[in-house]
């Protein structure tokens, strides 16, 4: 089992930049990708960003060149900062932890308005 925390979300203006964070514990050995999905409502959830266990990163088209995902494998964590944020970014974020089995977190709220 692998449980997933994420954090960090919140209210922020157009252009404004937030850090979600996902802290993993359990059976984290199993992990090989951590990813970053998001829900807006009324919309399917989409892949954002994932990272491999070697440090190999992809982005949607949406976020290239504004998002980065890292990990800090010490502290068992994935991050997301979002930098330059449109309203279109609202929605809330899921981590998601692929292995043997996958695994969800609850979602952190990210709301981008004036």
């Amino acid at each position: 089992q692998v449980q997933l925390v994420e954090s960090g979300g919140g209210l922020v203006q157009p252009g404004g930049s937030l850090k979600l964070s996902c802290a993993a514990s359990g059976s984290i050995f199993s992990i090989n990708t951590l990813n970053w999905y998001r829900q807006a409502p009324g919309k399917q959830r989409e892949l954002v960003a994932f990272i491999t266990r070697d440090g190999s990163t992809l982005y949607s088209d949406s976020v290239k060149g504004r998002f980065t995902i890292s990990r800090d494998n010490a502290k068992n964590t994935v991050y997301l900062q979002m930098n330059s944020l449109k309203p279109e970014d609202t929605a809330t974020y899921y981590c998601r932890a692929v292995g043997v089995y996958n695994y969800w977190g609850k979602g952190t709220l990210v709301t981008v308005s004036s």
